[in-house]
């Protein structure tokens, strides 16, 4: 059977479902097609699942806490099955959620994977089987856990960001290959519930991306927290025992392996050279900021691209690929866009980091406020951490923000929006924030990088 629709969109992740929401409501015709589970990675084994579990951790350090609040407690045990029959019952709950809302915008979907034929037409097989021909093609298939020919995943011993989620008890060790923000989010979680957790980073030091305060920080966060940290290694093999061999011979022992190293596009059976398009070297398909690749008609959007593997972006580029499939005109701007590590304490930062706004010449610099100071985290005891602002000293326009603490993934919101209309840190000291709130930390930081800080003393003068 062929069917023919206005808009197809081929993946079903937060890219890939918000476009094709966005042009049902513009008026076309749309199939949606998936060839596994509706959500993509980000529902089911990405940021949902993840942050699930991490919230389960979270409780459980409050549950801990609970003395220095007054509360007394019994005996504390975890039963981590739970713990995973709770995500799982999450992620399903927001799946027939995310179902419903499909069809209630007239959308078709199609369970089957897609593959070109030629630029307007493509064959799917799976559960459907069928021809569809499309005016305009949105390809929204994401990227899958880089799996190291040297130590594949068997994912029983050795295990990637997907199989570790299948767990059911907590591995009493646990051997981390990578110091990216996937592996120290899992490095949090089980060092919560107790797992002996070793990273093993190649790099200098973990969060390299993140930059070297946030990579400090929570370098001596981690290792109070008795995480051990062992940068500059590489490994050479591991076998499935698990035993770890390094490159210069160590050999290391654990349980359980997670190996976090990154992610790379799917792209694999779509047949793009039938529709005349090519990849990059790295395997991203290549498009400008309206999201059209080099073929009149097919966009790409979400991970596949690797203009930045963030679902809240893949949801936004979506959002404009829409928009320009349908005849209107929009574009992606990246400068302002918020990331989020849910490690304990959270960091989330948006624009650019001190040493990177230096490295493009900007004139920048930065003003760094602690929580300690702030009433509300001293009333809820959550003082670990702090705010600061990257700017121009002569305009005063924010050029970033840093911030790591309790609530930080909700706290970035105010300086992407900030820097999102382009104000100023008079901007931020101008507005009224509620007290007491942890969000008065921007007002405060505001204040210091402007010289006039209300609750830190003034700096001495020299005599």
């Amino acid at each position: 059977m062929n069917r023919k629709f206005d808009i197809a969109v081929i993946g079903a992740g937060p890219g890939g479902y918000v476009a094709a929401i966005k042009a049902a409501q513009l008026g076309k015709s749309v199939a949606l097609i998936e060839k596994q589970e509706l959500g993509g990675t980000c529902l089911n084994v990405g940021c949902i699942p993840t942050k699930t579990l991490l919230s389960s951790s979270s409780l459980l350090h409050q549950v801990r806490r609970a003395a220095e609040f007054g509360i007394e407690t019994g005996p504390i045990s975890i039963a981590y099955h739970k713990m995973k029959a709770r995500k799982d019952a999450v992620i399903e709950k927001i799946r027939k959620n995310l179902e419903g809302l499909l069809k209630s915008n007239q959308i078709t979907i199609y369970r089957a994977s897609a593959q070109f034929e030629s630029p307007h037409e493509l064959k799917l097989t799976g559960v459907d089987n069928c021809r569809i021909f499309a005016e305009q093609i949105i390809i929204a298939t994401g990227s899958i856990p880089v799996d190291v020919p040297a130590f594949p995943c068997n994912h029983t011993t050795i295990l990637d960001s997907t199989s570790i989620l299948e767990l059911t008890q907590v591995p009493p060790s646990l051997i981390i290959v990578g110091g990216g923000y996937i592996g120290c989010e899992f490095a949090s979680l089980f060092a919560e519930l107790g797992s002996k957790v070793t990273i093993l980073e190649a790099l200098p030091s973990i969060l390299a991306a993140q930059g070297p305060t946030v990579s400090d920080f929570m370098t001596r966060t981690f290792k109070a927290k008795g995480i051990s940290i062992q940068t500059n290694v590489k490994v050479a093999k591991i076998s499935n025992k698990p035993q770890i061999t390094l490159t210069d011979g160590t050999t290391l022992h654990a349980d359980k392996v997670l190996v976090s190293v990154g992610r790379k596009p799917y792209t694999q059976s779509l047949c793009l050279e039938k529709a005349g398009l090519a990849t990059t070297e790295r395997g991203f398909i290549a498009v400008n900021d309206a999201m059209e690749t080099e073929i009149r008609g097919i966009f790409a959007i979400g991970d596949v691209t690797g203009k930045s593997m963030l679902a809240h972006v893949a949801s936004h580029q979506g959002l404009v690929a829409a928009m320009n499939a349908c005849g209107l005109k929009a574009h992606v701007h990246y400068d302002a866009v918020p990331a989020v590590v849910f490690t304990s304490p959270e960091i989330a930062t948006v624009g650019f980091s001190l040493e990177q706004a230096q490295e493009k010449g900007l004139r920048a610099q930065a003003a760094t406020f602690p929580f300690q100071a702030i009433g509300k985290a001293q009333a809820s005891n959550d003082t670990e951490g702090f705010a600061q602002v990257v700017f121009d000293p002569k305009t005063k326009q924010i050029l970033g923000a840093t911030i790591i603490g309790h609530e930080a993934s909700n706290l970035i919101a105010e300086m992407a929006l900030a820097m999102q209309n382009e104000l100023t840190l008079e901007s931020i000291v101008d507005t009224i924030h509620a007290h007491p709130t942890m969000a008065e930390v921007w007002h405060e930081v505001a204040a210091l990088s402007l010289g006039s800080p209300i609750h830190l003393p003034p700096k001495k003068r020299a005599p």
